[in-house]
């Protein structure tokens, strides 16, 4: 298997594991899964006579790609003779040999228990309730390996090593706080997924953005979400017909406004990445504090002011109603009362 298509079926396990029924996202890259250092011992055969020591060693080591190899050789894991050899250009020979130090990666610790608090909002024997600060990381990926959501339910679920994605069945972005559920339970979490899939889990946000409000109070904004084209770490509204992407729907009310600023509460109709997001913009009013889709810090916040505030949904297994409310976390408070905005005096 050469290097490309190792990568590619590690990208395509990890997108297994961590995105099955959850609203799609960024692809994530998947390195080794080794979770203790190994050492093994190597020797130069004569079709290595002549390579790259990464080559070489890529085909000597074939479970392991050849970028991670690159890494190990700069780290001086691969010694020959006592010499550490750190240079992944270097021309091998005909009977060298040597040893390397297969060690742990940042991703293969991404699936342990860490202690770290969780607001809780409610929790019975089949589902959780939390309310998520900006900041906290739904599951591991690039840049956050650890830290995370998952690592606390790890942490403080016995069963939760049990489940897919330790019971997460949805997911907010790193900087939007508010409430998520998190099944406890295979039965609840096949049901959550169920009507998550259907639009049967009712989820409202209050968003501050950029510009006063004109127009009707409650728009339907109906626009195809996917992949910016011409940036890659963004979505946008897109073509269906000339680009790849899924319909989205968001029912935006605007509940306040100024000279420079409104308030608004957005439900979700569908669930795609950075949807309000994209949304937002697309009709003229970036969010505060978004600058990837077009805001600026104001009033305190320097992360994008989107709070999940409202969820509803049917018990997964009692099929009791139920529905949350929170708060608007301080840095939001702060941020509604500089500008003007009313709201939070009377919530």
């Amino acid at each position: 298997m050469n290097d490309e298509a190792h990568e590619a079926l590690e990208l395509e396990t990890l997108k297994n594991i961590i995105s099955a029924d959850i609203p799609e996202e960024d692809p994530v890259d998947l390195s080794e899964s080794l979770s203790v250092s190994e050492t093994r011992e190597w020797e130069m055969q004569v079709g290595h006579h002549g390579m790259r020591l990464d080559r070489a060693l890529a085909l000597i080591i074939p479970e392991f790609s050849r970028s991670y190899l690159q890494q190990l050789i700069a780290r001086g894991c691969v010694v020959s003779q006592g010499v550490a050899w750190t240079k992944p250009s270097m021309t091998v020979k005909l009977g060298q040999n040597g040893t390397v130090e297969l060690q742990p990666t940042p991703m293969s610790q991404a699936f342990v228990p860490q202690a770290i608090d969780l607001d809780v909002v409610f929790e019975d024997a089949h589902l959780l309730v939390i309310n998520k600060p900006a900041g906290l990381v739904v599951h591991p990926a690039p840049g956050n390996w650890s830290g995370t959501l998952l690592n606390a339910l790890l942490a403080r679920e016995p069963r939760a090593g049990d489940l897919p994605r330790a019971g997460i069945v949805h997911r907010l972005d790193k900087d939007t706080s508010g409430l998520m559920v998190v099944a406890r339970s295979r039965t609840a979490m096949d049901a959550l997924s169920a009507m998550i899939s259907v639009h049967d889990v009712r989820r409202q946000y209050l968003a501050i953005a950029h510009r006063s409000w004109a127009g009707r109070m409650v728009r339907e904004v109906e626009a195809s979400v996917g992949r910016d084209p011409k940036n890659r770490l963004r979505m946008a509204v897109v073509d269906l017909q000339r680009q790849p992407g899924k319909t989205a729907k968001t029912t935006v009310e605007c509940l306040e406004s100024t000279s420079d600023v409104c308030l608004v509460q957005c439900s979700l109709h569908t669930g795609r990445t950075h949807q309000i997001r994209v949304h937002m913009s697309s009709i003229g009013h970036p969010l505060v504090g978004d600058e990837l889709y077009g805001g600026q810090a104001l009033a305190g916040m320097n992360r994008q002011a989107l709070h999940a505030f409202r969820l509803a949904f049917d018990h997964p297994v009692t099929h009791e109603a139920m529905q949350f409310q929170s708060k608007v976390p301080p840095d939001f408070a702060l941020a509604l009362a500089q500008l003007g905005l009313g709201y939070n005096k009377s919530h």
